[in-house]
């Protein structure tokens, strides 16, 4: 049923359109051609006005053969973390890797290759199912942007599968912490460093002590919390007169991350004050969290179809987000999918061919398990 050659190609030639975040359009108008070869009815939002980028989330819908089954959606984003102009895709013992000079954009082209490869086969096949949806977005890696510039109004489904996060491919993402994020303004007073420094409030200083007395890292079992970017000065001989921070903390318990947000922004004001300066600092939530009971619908359809197929994983907790935190908080169940997407983010990122064609089988086996589950 699996076309493994086109799925390998699809793979290759999606990798090598160069698709940072807010500049997918190559991607997308790739995809949308194949799709309308294939006679499925794509469709665009306006996304790209909402996060002034140049593309916007590409839809698609094959229509139900057979009445009486709900709709489903499978979902990935076009964006890489960093541009992957000039790639060179080497496969090396059936798995492919860049040549080191980029990245290879597996995540997340390693998933949409196989939700577009297992849509291809069922049209081909005489499987029953109801609507089938593909929900493909822009400007996740950059705060899910593309997904909350969503619009579902055309999209009538039960629930949702997005292909995007790491191995082992049957395993399922259910629960999912918050995550804040802020950016603080440490405001001193400019003054000549060598002539008049004590007439200048150092606002590289002050954030410092405001850090310094901040818990970081690994709070506890549920939560973490980190200072990501920090950016002050002009030159050496000035006193820095403004410095600013970016932060986050992340938990699976929602008051626990509201008194670690609470104690970092508190840490900083007593520095300002201490020391004479202001602080101004903005927080606001990134996404929110999400947990599935194991016998909820979608879980039950996910798990089916994982173990039909011979694996049988615990369901993963992470406190990484992606654009499953927004369609579950719109209401739409949504669970990540497991895909073959290694050492991500970097140049040494790889995905086996045997790992895409098992994930085009998971989705290909969803789609059989929701005929029979409604």
């Amino acid at each position: 049923m699996i076309r493994e050659e086109r799925l390998f190609q699809l793979f290759r030639d999606l990798c090598l359109i160069n698709s940072p975040p807010l500049q997918e359009r190559d991607c997308v108008l790739f995809v949308r051609n194949l799709l309308e070869s294939k006679g499925l009815s794509v469709w665009e939002d306006n996304a790209s006005q909402k996060i002034n980028g140049n593309a916007n989330n590409l839809y698609a819908k094959l229509p139900a053969n057979q009445a009486g089954i709900p709709g489903i959606f499978f979902s990935a984003h076009f964006d890489t973390v960093e541009p992957t102009e000039g790639l060179v895709i080497e496969e090396r013992d059936g798995v492919f890797y860049s040549n080191g000079k980029t990245i290879l954009g597996a995540d997340d082209k390693g998933g949409m290759a196989p939700i577009l490869e297992a849509v291809f086969a069922i049209q081909e096949s005489d499987i029953p199912h109801g609507d089938i949806f593909l929900v493909l977005t822009c400007a996740e890696e950059i705060g899910l942007k593309g997904a909350y510039a969503s619009d579902f109004k055309d999209v009538n489904v039960s629930y949702g599968f997005v292909f995007d996060t790491g191995p082992p491919v049957g395993s399922f993402v259910s629960r999912v912490g918050t995550h804040d994020r802020f950016t603080a303004r440490v405001i001193g007073k400019p003054a000549h460093a060598g002539k008049d420094p004590e007439k200048g409030i150092n606002s590289i200083q002050i954030a410092s002590v405001g850090i310094a007395a901040m818990k970081l890292g690994r709070i506890d079992e549920e939560t973490t919390a980190n200072i990501g970017t920090i950016r002050g000065g002009t030159a050496t001989n000035v006193v820095p007169a403004e410095t600013v921070m970016t932060g986050e903390a992340r938990s699976f318990d929602k008051e626990k991350l509201r008194l670690q947000i609470e104690h970092m922004v508190t840490c900083l004001e007593k520095a300002a004050q201490d020391g004479s300066a202001i602080a101004e600092i903005d927080v606001e939530r990134a996404y929110e969290g999400y947990e599935h009971d194991k016998n909820s619908k979608v879980v039950q359809v996910a798990l089916q179809a994982a173990r039909r197929l011979g694996w049988n994983y615990d369901l993963r907790s992470t406190l990484g987000g992606s654009d499953a935190n927004v369609f579950n908080s719109r209401g739409i169940p949504t669970v990540v999918c497991g895909t073959g997407m290694e050492e991500i983010h970097t140049h040494q990122e790889h995905i086996s061919k045997t790992d895409l064609v098992n994930s085009a089988r998971l989705a290909i086996e969803i789609v059989k398990v929701s005929s029979e589950i409604r």
